[in-house]
């Protein structure tokens, strides 16, 4: 995953904008950086609940370029992180993309994230599958507030 915010990076850094009160010149291309990865780290870790990849990096990062360069911003964006999508969406459920080990996605009641293994094909442990909403699940409040 890490050549997909790579590969925005090199795309678009010549184009950044450099802020003039900064020393060193490249403030924003760090910034830049740390976006790209960050979306790229969310996306890998994060796959369902990170609804407009390519429209949040942008916001992020759009006040960093000229206005004539917005639209090739954009297409860079939106194509590099398509095609981490699609590796995403062809790569096993249970594959780690940064390569860590995998954890249930629930927190402790001391706010710190459980560390336990996950079920196979699921996102929770033993421990806290309660948490997990089942497609029959989601069906079954749906036909409830249809017959309301």
């Amino acid at each position: 995953m890490y050549r997909f915010s790579r590969s925005i990076y090199r795309d678009l850094a010549p184009r950044v904008i450099e802020d003039v009160k900064d020393e060193t010149g490249c403030s924003n291309r760090q910034k830049l950086l740390e976006a790209c990865e960050g979306a790229i780290r969310r996306i890998s870790t994060d796959r369902r609940y990170f609804a407009r990849p390519s429209r949040s990096l942008f916001n992020e990062v759009r006040m960093h370029f000229p206005m004539s360069d917005q639209l090739y911003v954009w297409n860079v964006i939106d194509t590099n992180l398509s095609l981490a999508l699609e590796l995403i969406e062809v790569s096993p459920e249970m594959l780690v993309i940064d390569g860590g080990p995998q954890e249930c996605r629930a927190h402790t009641r001391k706010g710190r994230p459980c560390q336990r293994e996950p079920l196979p094909d699921r996102d929770y442990c033993p421990s806290h599958k309660h948490l997990e909403e089942s497609v029959d699940d989601l069906a079954i409040v749906e036909e409830t507030f249809v017959a309301a």
